[in-house]
């Protein structure tokens, strides 16, 4: 009967009237096992594994401590520099920037040639879009036709603190910022620790500033020469500096011992200044293993972070020349 020839390979149709070909040996093949699942190590597709082989990279790398990898993060989003004089100091800043937007019929004048030679010296692109895009851009700020993006900031882990100082040779030397909530603050503090020998600055992930334009600004470009590390407890990663042999001090205007008096200037230390107008919180100052206070010639209540940071680094810069 058609189609259903017995020579071999021969297809023969089915009661449906689907023409099958013989399924027998894929059946059997179906139920033959396949062994034990493989351990989750061992599936390449699987996080274990690509965690172990990530760590494994590491130790060839002489990279370093053990453990899990490490996780850096994010500032939440990209920043919008708004303004002809704001740009132009961004630009003359060093700081990095994404792309410079410029709305379409904007007058050309002086600053605007100026930013537009900046852009190009730094290789930053040149972008221009309608009046209505650079208003919802900006969020409606006033931005006089020209706009500047800065790139989501990457922090480091706070080991990485630790292994800068290791590559230098060198006792570490790390600023923490307890709860500074101005970014100028922040940008002061990056500055004098580049300018010291400090080997980054620590800040807390939440309820303090972060790595915006005005940090970046007043950092004058030594936030891009320097690490800022970011921790979730600020008062955890004290202990964990403190385990790995670090000794802690806090700035506080009611210290145990002044500035000028400190022994411990020339080893491993981490330096930590208190909020603007709070100073350190009482469980970072249980951390701390001295109080120290810098001295005054008045009754003037107290320096803000920034210069309390600056000349607590110059004290502990000497120490270490000495």
């Amino acid at each position: 009967m058609p189609g259903n020839s017995q020579r071999k390979g021969a297809i023969r149709k089915s009661g449906k009237g689907n023409p099958t070909a013989g399924s027998g040996g894929r059946v059997r093949r179906g139920l033959e096992g396949k062994g034990p699942t493989p351990k989750a190590k061992d599936r390449p597709y699987h996080k274990t594994y690509k965690s172990a082989k990530a760590a494994e990279r590491s130790a060839a790398r002489g990279g370093g401590r053990s453990g899990p990898p490490r996780r850096t993060s994010k500032s939440s989003d990209a920043e919008w520099v708004a303004g002809r004089n704001s740009v132009a100091e961004v630009l003359r800043s060093g700081i990095p920037v994404t792309g410079v937007y410029v709305a379409e019929g904007t007058e050309r004048d002086g600053r605007m040639r100026e930013v537009f030679g900046l852009a190009a010296e730094q290789g930053a692109p040149l972008l221009e879009v309608t009046r209505n895009e650079l208003d919802r851009l900006t969020q409606g700020a006033v931005h006089q036709g020209l706009a500047a993006r800065l790139p989501s900031y990457e922090y480091a882990h706070p080991d990485d603190l630790l292994d800068r100082a290791d590559e230098k040779g060198e006792p570490p030397l790390i600023v923490a910022l307890d709860s500074v909530t101005d970014p100028r603050n922040l940008g002061a503090v990056i500055r004098s620790a580049a300018g010291f020998g400090a080997h980054g600055v620590l800040i807390p992930e939440r309820r303090a500033a972060g790595m915006t334009a005005s940090a970046w600004k007043t950092s004058a470009g030594a936030a891009a020469r320097i690490p800022v590390a970011q921790t979730v407890n600020l008062n955890r990663q004290l202990k964990a500096y403190a385990d790995a042999g670090l000794m802690i001090i806090g700035l506080a205007a009611d210290g145990d011992i002044e500035l000028p008096d400190l022994q411990l200037g020339d080893g491993p230390l981490v330096v930590v200044v208190g909020s603007e107008g709070k100073g350190l919180s009482r469980l970072v100052a249980e951390h701390c293993d001295q109080l120290v206070s810098i001295p005054m010639a008045n009754d003037l209540e107290s320096l803000n972070a920034g210069v309390a940071a600056s000349v607590a680094l110059y004290s502990v810069a000497q120490s270490r020349r000495a």
